[in-house]
């Protein structure tokens, strides 16, 4: 059966006006006035043997939001194939089982703004380790944090690797918040669970993935919660949390070009940056996957949502995607 198509210009979710224009100081003036790296430089630490698609779709969704540059820190066994994928992708393959790469990722992470740690990870114990040191660089360098996928794995084994870095955003699953919330002693049934993981995770952000999204943050002044219905596609196919995690990555990178002084007035705090940058994300993925879906029906894979993630995006917050200066060639 044919999938009609719906308008483009449909309803979004209402998002408080306030919510929504601090989102949108996140998001890098789009004038000439930027040089490159300053619309954010991303990493994304993954990718092993079996697993070569999860850190693509994450890197390159990074790119097609508006990220500068995107970076893929992997395996050996995974870099051919990466590579090969797009050249568009900066690839350092530089986790081999029996190194001890602590001070090339220092060196490397001294060049990103944002680091999203899990797609293709996998659960090898060397992988794991990788994951376990790169927390620990990150957090020495009060980094900008994603941990998705396998990372949640980790984050089972020791909570203690995150608890209490406010500058992280979880993105668990259904099953993956399932398996968190039991490490943390919180009962999946409660209706704020959200809330209370971020809590027992010492303030990290949370994004919980279902129908609606949840995006949950628990400080000891106040919690901040939001529901995202924004329409998204109705089906599901691997990759599409690798989607989710490059674009929260991207506007963290923004966020953190914010911080630096890179544009804007600097008026967002960065304590709620993880949690604004979580709800854009969602909406402009949901949104994505909500166009794939309804170009391609039940045959949709994940690679048919990059090519819409910038149209998303200009959907979501009314930005010309075709630039403002196109009508005057």
């Amino acid at each position: 059966m044919e999938v009609s198509r719906p308008d483009i210009i449909s309803t979004l979710m209402p998002i408080p006006r306030q919510i929504f224009d601090q989102i949108k100081q996140l998001i890098p003036p789009l004038d000439g006035s930027l040089h490159k790296g300053q619309s954010g430089r991303v990493g994304v630490l993954g990718g092993a043997l079996d697993y070569t698609g999860a850190p693509f779709f994450a890197a390159m969704s990074a790119l097609r939001l508006g990220a500068d540059l995107s970076h893929v820190i992997c395996s050996p066994t995974a870099a051919s194939a990466i590579k090969s994928y797009s050249p568009d992708l900066i690839v350092h393959p530089i986790l081999t089982e029996n190194s001890s790469p602590e001070g090339e990722l220092k060196s490397l992470f001294n060049r990103l703004h944002v680091l999203i740690i899990g797609p293709g990870l996998g659960r090898e114990p060397y992988m794991q380790r990788f994951a376990s040191i790169a927390l620990s660089v990150a957090k020495s360098k009060n980094m900008f944090l994603v941990l998705d996928a396998d990372a949640l794995f980790l984050l089972t084994q020791d909570p203690s690797l995150i608890k209490g870095y406010e500058r992280a955003i979880v993105t668990p699953n259904v099953a993956e918040f399932k398996r968190l919330s039991e490490s943390l002693g919180v009962d999946i049934k409660d209706k704020d669970s959200a809330i209370r993981v971020s809590e027992a995770l010492g303030g990290v952000t949370v994004l919980q993935k279902g129908k609606e999204d949840v995006i949950a943050t628990h400080t000891e002044s106040e919690n901040n919660v939001m529901n995202v219905d924004v329409e998204g596609g109705l089906k599901r196919c691997g990759g599409q949390g690798d989607i989710l995690s490059g674009t929260v990555g991207t506007f963290m990178a923004w966020g953190k070009c914010l911080e630096d002084g890179a544009f804007g007035a600097g008026q967002i705090p960065p304590s709620k940056m993880p949690f604004l940058s979580a709800i854009g994300a969602s909406m402009v993925t949901r949104k994505a996957s909500r166009r794939a879906f309804y170009k391609e029906g039940r045959s949709v894979v994940t690679q048919d949502m990059l090519p819409e993630i910038g149209k998303a995006f200009a959907e979501v917050f009314g930005e010309d995607a075709e630039g403002q200066d196109r009508g005057k060639l």
